[in-house]
């Protein structure tokens, strides 16, 4: 099915759910675009951002059903991103940064433990 654009897609399109609105203005606010941008323009971002998303998200089940799992894996999204260094960079700070956040919230919930006394 052809688009607007006349640009070949792999789906046909359907209604969308703006998903991202909020979060897309803001970024075109930081970016430089008026406080209030024209809804036109956060609707077609929303509308790339999503297919991207859907796109990546496509490419990580091709990589897990290659590989005959049912269930698709962090190591997935990072093969689908291989060729693209920087958001695969992204993709490894954030891991970093999750576990490290994951073990401070155990340390402080340790400690949280230890200095309440049992009844």
């Amino acid at each position: 099915m052809a688009t607007d654009a006349g640009i070949s897609r792999s789906r046909p399109r359907t209604r969308r759910q703006h998903l991202f609105v909020k979060e897309i203005r803001s970024l075109m606010y930081a970016f430089g675009d008026d406080s209030e941008p024209l809804q036109e323009s956060v609707n077609v971002l929303d509308e790339i951002v999503t297919d991207y998303i859907v796109d990546m998200c496509h490419d990580a089940a091709r990589m897990a059903s290659q590989a005959r799992r049912n269930k698709i894996k962090v190591d997935d999204f990072k093969f689908a991103l291989r060729r693209d260094s920087k958001k695969l960079g992204r993709v490894e700070e954030l891991l970093v940064m999750a576990k490290v956040i994951a073990d401070a919230r155990k340390q402080f919930d340790d400690k949280q433990e230890v200095e309440t006394p049992a009844k």
